[in-house]
């Protein structure tokens, strides 16, 4: 790590030139690469959240373009970073220089910072490191202190990475938090000491502190008994034992004296809130927790459509690279499309377009090393094979050299029993989807195109759709062999959808269904994945270049079975129609009720209508609920003006829901504008990967930003009518009352579907 800040001379390669010579560092607080000479200035930057892979030597597209011995491969290493997997490309001056870097950066990806001290790894810098961290950014001139007066106008960056909006709308209560903090005689000023008392005034939050005062009996502190009896009337947690809460203070509260005394402070009470333990996920979701021995048929499948594309399906790039990403990321099921290549080699490309080819052999190369990397579940090769006899041939030859025992070659009929085998039972190995040749066809025949997933002809079927004529087909291969797979374009299966909805349902009982996205998304845009997850589709084929709403419904799907890219299809799948108002008559339903308590840390958003309006915004929490059509829907909270720091919003939301199972709960932070709003952030959860109780709902892709939420799920038959009380909530109050009783109320359309609660107090 020494060595990286000291830092290094290296090259930096640009596609069709020599290279830069630039001096690279790793910042102090290492957290971002940085180099100089550099006319980007704060551009020129690499910060090392973003970075998704190091690869040594001379394996990326721009080290391909310069010729062979132009540099030394021991030398040369690669960095892949941000959303889009941009590379950057060096070349150092020795070997030993490249194999420090290389190590240095994987330990800093592993959120390890120094090498001697493994036991200390952790995620996050503790927030002591992290304010001195702060503190010595804001100090401009050096001198160990913050001008008060000048903190506004000089300290954005701290103001937002801090207290947000709080310090920049400069309330009464801000300055007031500051004159008290400015302790000593040097007024006017906070040295560090007093900043830390600023930092940790601003940073008490009400809501946790009025939450341990109901646990506590307006102690300052919860005892084992205490925090026992939170835990389980709140957390719903289980024959909680005092080890378990002495765990919990012993590993979260900081005061020493309150260790001693095995009380947990609101510091600690804080400190848990806000870890794993407090967050809407559940844990134990966060690695395999489903039966994995159902045929495959059984099982959602983390799909990806033309892989190997950067970008749109014209004239985009293509790359191995992504092959790498996508495997890592979960996917099961990449798609490689062959056509013939120069000097017999089979390529891979969007035919017929301007995307850039890539050889089909680096590809299973790629697949081969990272089809296994983060799990070991089968993953298959969806191959659309354009190839003639002979390069077909070459693609075999490839596949069995290549994978080796990792291609199941076995008998491609199904079980005895007539079933798909199990992803257990297929574990390590690689599948091959794709058309046979005909089996009568020479074998020194030149061509040999055996697919017709191509945009002609679904061009042609899709103007029979709109015609009427639906092709119904795909039925006939039902007491067909179920390895038989049926790939059809999200027209055609919306079609199918819309018409034979129950038969549909029942074919993907014992086959499996791959849905790809229309040819007419040129810009790879995706396809709202839900209908055809609710239809009991398995191979939901998305394009994963494209980040967006979509992808984040695809993350939280399969995220609910630790992402090993696999999720088991509910049960009552077999027989229902998703399209109906009660598609499970007689079972019962569930209710989800949501307390939006609160938000924490809310930035402003990166690409605001009115642009730079200042740091102050006005937020309201949006949930949807996306399921089944009749599941569908959404609710918002009212707007808090002026408050990103901590908005309080204390609203109750109230939710239907026929089948959990398929549910995916959205949480969207808004900026209310006068002319329309911002989208500041959102985390999408599967229904059953909620924890009950007050949690955390952090939001994707930001460090500290969250909503804080009470969740309750309740089991509920028949309609919900406009005047039922769900829940009677009891506190103590101060005030001439001894007590006072919350009652919700709830307000429901016509059909009797409930809109939104509010509470009412009435003191007794």
């Amino acid at each position: 790590m020494s060595s990286m800040q000291m830092g290094t001379q290296m090259v930096k390669l640009r596609g069709g030139s020599k290279g830069l010579v630039r001096f690279f560092f790793l910042d102090e607080h290492k957290s971002c690469i940085r180099w100089r000479p550099s006319r980007k200035n704060e551009k020129a930057k690499i910060s090392i959240d973003s970075i998704r892979e190091v690869c040594e030597g001379k394996r990326s597209e721009i080290f391909q373009r310069y010729s062979e011995g132009s540099f030394d491969p021991n030398c040369c290493f690669s960095l892949y970073y941000g959303e889009h997997m941009e590379s950057l490309d060096l070349v150092s001056g020795t070997g030993e220089e490249a194999r420090t870097w290389i190590t240095g950066l994987k330990y800093l990806m592993a959120g390890i910072s120094d090498e001697d001290s493994l036991a200390k790894r952790q995620r996050t810098l503790t927030w002591l490191t992290w304010l001195k961290q702060t503190f010595t950014e804001a100090d401009k001139n050096g001198d160990g202190s913050l001008s008060i007066m000048k903190l506004e106008c000089e300290s954005k960056e701290l103001a937002r990475r801090c207290v947000c909006s709080r310090w920049m709308s400069v309330t009464m209560e801000s300055f007031l938090v500051l004159q008290e903090a400015d302790t000593d005689d040097n007024q006017g000023t906070l040295g560090f000491e007093e900043f830390c008392s600023f930092y940790k005034m601003m940073s008490t939050r009400r809501d946790l502190y009025l939450l341990m005062l109901t646990y506590s009996n307006h102690k300052d502190h919860l005892d084992t008994d205490d925090l026992t009896r939170f835990l389980e009337n709140e957390q719903k947690m289980t024959k909680v034992t005092k080890d378990h809460c002495l765990e919990i203070i012993n590993k979260f509260e900081p005061c020493s004296e309150n260790q001693q005394q095995a009380v947990l402070g609101i510091d600690g009470f804080t400190n848990y809130m806000r870890s794993p333990a407090g967050d809407i996920f559940n844990p134990e979701h966060y690695s395999v927790n489903q039966d994995m021995t159902q045929p495959l048929s059984n099982y959602f499948i983390a799909s990806s459509h033309n892989t190997y594309l950067m970008g749109d399906q014209l004239m985009s790039q293509s790359r191995v690279d992504m092959y790498a990403w996508v495997l890592q990321a979960g996917c099961r099921c990449v798609e490689v499309d062959c056509w013939d290549g120069q000097d017999g080699e089979p390529i891979v490309h969007h035919g017929y377009t301007l995307t850039s080819k890539i050889l089909f052999k680096d590809v299973i190369e790629t697949i081969n090393k990272y089809a296994f990397a983060k799990n070991d579940y089968p993953v298959i090769l969806s191959i659309e094979n354009h190839c003639s006899v002979p390069q077909q041939k070459k693609m075999a030859q490839y596949l069995v050299e290549v994978l080796g025992d990792k291609l199941d070659v076995s008998n491609v009929g199904a079980e005895e029993s007539g079933r798909l085998p199990s992803p257990e039972s297929l574990r390590g190995k690689i599948l091959v989807k794709g058309k046979k040749l005909p089996p009568n066809i020479d074998e020194n025949a030149e061509e040999g195109d055996v697919s017709d997933e191509d945009s002609a002809d679904e061009m042609e079927d899709d103007c029979k759709l709109m015609n009427g004529d639906v092709r119904t087909s795909v039925f006939d291969l039902w007491a067909a062999c179920s390895w038989q797979v049926s790939s059809l374009s999200e027209t055609k299966a919306h079609q199918l959808m819309q018409q034979k909805a129950a038969s549909f349902i029942q074919f993907n009982q014992r086959q499996l269904s791959r849905i790809y996205p229309s040819s007419y998304r040129v810009d790879s845009s995706n396809f709202n994945p839900q209908p055809f997850w609710n239809s009991g589709c398995q191979l939901v084929a998305l394009n994963y270049q494209s980040e967006g709403r979509v992808l984040q419904l695809n993350r939280a799907k399969f995220y609910s079975n630790g992402n090993c890219g696999y999720v088991l299809k509910p049960a009552c799948m077999c027989a229902f129609n998703p399209n109906l108002e009660d598609p499970l008559p007689g079972r019962m339903r569930k209710q989800l009720v949501l307390k939006i308590i609160s938000g924490q840390q809310l930035p402003k958003p990166k690409d605001s209508m009115l642009g730079d309006r200042g740091e102050i915004i006005d937020p309201f929490v949006e949930v949807e609920i996306i399921g089944l059509p009749v599941d569908c829907c959404k609710e918002q909270t009212r707007v808090v003006d002026d408050n990103g720091f901590n908005p309080m919003w204390e609203e109750t939301l109230v939710f239907s829901v026929h089948m959990p199972e398929l549910t995916l709960v959205r949480f969207l932070v808004w900026d209310h504008d006068p002319i329309g709003q911002d989208f500041i952030g959102q985390r999408t959860i599967a229904f059953n990967s909620m924890m009950p109780g007050y949690r955390h709902v952090y939001l994707e892709g930001m460090e500290e930003a969250s909503i804080f939420v009470h969740v309750a799920v309740n089991d509920v038959t028949g309609k919900v009518g406009t005047a039922q009380v769900m829940s009677l909530i009891v506190i103590k109050t101060g005030g001439d009352s001894s007590s006072g009783t919350f009652l919700p109320l709830i307000r429901g359309d016509a059909a009797g579907r409930v809109m939104r609660t509010a509470l009412l107090p009435v003191y007794v």
